[in-house]
């Protein structure tokens, strides 16, 4: 019983990881981009499409690290992540924009959420 329960508090542990990892990425991400549109010639149009890379990338990465020393579960444990940052992006950004609302975009971005979350927690649990 006491294995079980280190095992759960593990997996949250890795979990939460994952998530502070990646919420770090995208804000170092965010910044590197926003210094980018700042200095250069760059069209504003580019920025949705960069946007869901970042957020790709950063998932991934976030994923890929929370599970790295576990053995089992990563699809679970990748897609919780990838879950949670997503749904944490957006209570941020209803927050901050009243006029927030749920758009294909954002469908668009649950579904990179979750895929790259769960590609992250394959990788993570692979990893020699």
């Amino acid at each position: 019983m006491e294995n079980i329960q280190i095992k759960e508090n593990n997996s949250i542990t890795n979990i939460i990881k994952g998530v502070g990892i990646s919420l770090i990425t995208t804000i170092l991400l965010l910044i590197i981009f926003s210094i980018i549109l700042t200095y250069t010639d760059i069209k504003e149009n580019t920025i949705n499409p960069v946007i869901m890379i970042i957020t790709a990338i950063s998932i991934l990465i976030g994923s890929t690290m929370g599970n790295n020393k576990i053995k089992k579960n990563g699809l679970l444990n990748g897609g919780v992540i990838g879950g949670i940052y997503i749904l944490t992006i957006y209570l941020i950004s209803s927050l901050l924009n009243w006029r927030f609302s749920l758009n294909i975009q954002s469908i668009i971005m649950v579904t990179i959420g979750m895929i790259f979350g769960i590609l992250g927690g394959v990788i993570g649990v692979n990893k020699k």
